[in-house]
């Protein structure tokens, strides 16, 4: 395992996973991990993987950027999302390639992480996930920064932290009992006391999984950070803010749930105002692959993001051969003005503009200039001062 100490801030570095099973070719693909400091002090690392429009994933309990793009607990996961878009996740402070000696875990102090991470990533606007206790940090994130939150998704999430729900004594005690058990056995060469928490995250995940889920909690973090972060993430405590998020969100949960029950997904998508939930069958706290619920959470994801991404994208011309020049021309002639105003108005010769006509009536398939008028206003043109829709000015 890496030596924190060793790290430069700005160091980057690249690091290969194993071949994708869904990539078009047998090049490995492959992550960049950078590192960036919050305005504390806390060096926090972050990787980048794949191209095109940004996805931003919040950090939820024990990330590794490194070893989870070796991990099957992730890595499929992670290199799905990255197939055609820029995923950017990272180590929240006191886990993976993040500075581990930290004083403080909190909403704040983990809204900080993303605040920093984005902003040494020079992201503008992009979409967020938050999976489990990164929920919160993503709604209190979008929250704080509507204007570059595009759109949201919360997979196994909750709106309340442990402490906050309304649970037994007996219910209370459990989390509490489990906290004590990351702090007293975790660091234990003996898997036994880990493997409470495989069962809970994966209780349907076979022996490979579960052996891989046991590595990647000894290499994320120290015994103390875990249970401290287990511990401040009974408190989390969104219920007051998220009625007031006003951007799409998509809220996916596993009907069976052992981590994180079904009914507190469902709580979190009313409270948001025009969430969708979508239901996932089975028990595991974590999408693997090969279920059925992988695939069904990565088709949901690609169709929303697919929906905000179409509509930032620039609408097509409604004559697309029509050169710049002609579109102008088109926009006045649509406004009524004869080719002598056309001509003074562009500044350009008489013959020219009429040379330009000529090509506009022939392209739109148009025999008079009244035929010409009534297609171009009913695509737009010639309603306002902009030249043509769609084309640039």
């Amino acid at each position: 395992m890496l030596h924190r100490d060793s790290l430069e801030p700005n160091a980057a570095r690249l690091v290969g996973s194993v071949p994708t099973k869904c990539a078009p070719t047998l090049i490995p693909m492959q992550q960049q991990i950078r590192f960036c400091k919050t305005p504390d002090g806390v060096r926090l690392a972050f990787a980048i993987a794949g191209t095109g429009p940004p996805l931003v994933k919040a950090a939820n309990w024990l990330n590794h950027v490194e070893y989870d793009w070796r991990t099957p607990i992730w890595r499929p996961l992670f290199e799905r999302l990255a197939r055609n878009r820029k995923l950017v996740r990272y180590d929240e402070r006191g886990c993976g390639l993040s500075d581990w000696n930290v004083a403080e875990f909190s909403l704040d102090a983990w809204v900080r992480d993303l605040e920093t991470v984005v902003d040494a990533a020079g992201l503008e606007r992009f979409p967020l996930l938050g999976i489990s206790q990164g929920g919160p940090i993503a709604i209190a994130y979008a929250i704080r920064h509507p204007e570059r939150v595009s759109r949201l998704i919360l997979y196994g999430s909750y709106g309340s932290g442990y402490n906050k729900r309304k649970l037994t004594p007996l219910q209370l005690e459990e989390w509490r009992l489990l906290v004590d058990l990351v702090r007293v056995g975790w660091g234990r060469d003996t898997p036994a006391f880990r493997q409470v928490f495989s069962a809970l995250f994966l209780p349907d995940g076979s022996a490979e999984y579960l052996r891989a889920f046991d590595q990647l909690q000894r290499e994320s973090a120290s015994p103390e950070n875990a249970a401290n972060m287990m511990a401040a993430f009974g408190d989390l405590d969104v219920r007051d803010v998220a009625p007031l998020l006003r951007i799409p969100t998509l809220v996916l949960h596993r009907r069976g749930d052992l981590r994180i029950p079904y009914e507190e997904g469902r709580r979190l998508a009313a409270m948001i105002p025009d969430a969708r939930l979508v239901t996932l069958e089975g028990r595991n706290h974590l999408l693997l692959e090969g279920e059925p619920a992988f695939e069904q959470f990565l088709s949901e994801v690609d169709a929303f993001l697919a929906a905000g991404e179409d509509a930032l994208a620039p609408k097509a011309a409604p004559f697309p051969d029509l050169t710049d020049r002609e579109a102008e021309v088109l926009a006045l002639v649509a406004r009524g003005f004869a080719n002598g105003n056309i001509a003074e108005r562009l500044r350009i010769s008489d013959k020219t503009v009429r040379n330009h006509v000529t090509n506009i009536f022939w392209k739109l398939g148009a025999s008079t200039r009244a035929e010409v008028i009534v297609r171009a206003r009913d695509a737009g043109y010639g309603v306002d001062e902009n030249p043509a829709p769609g084309h640039r000015s």
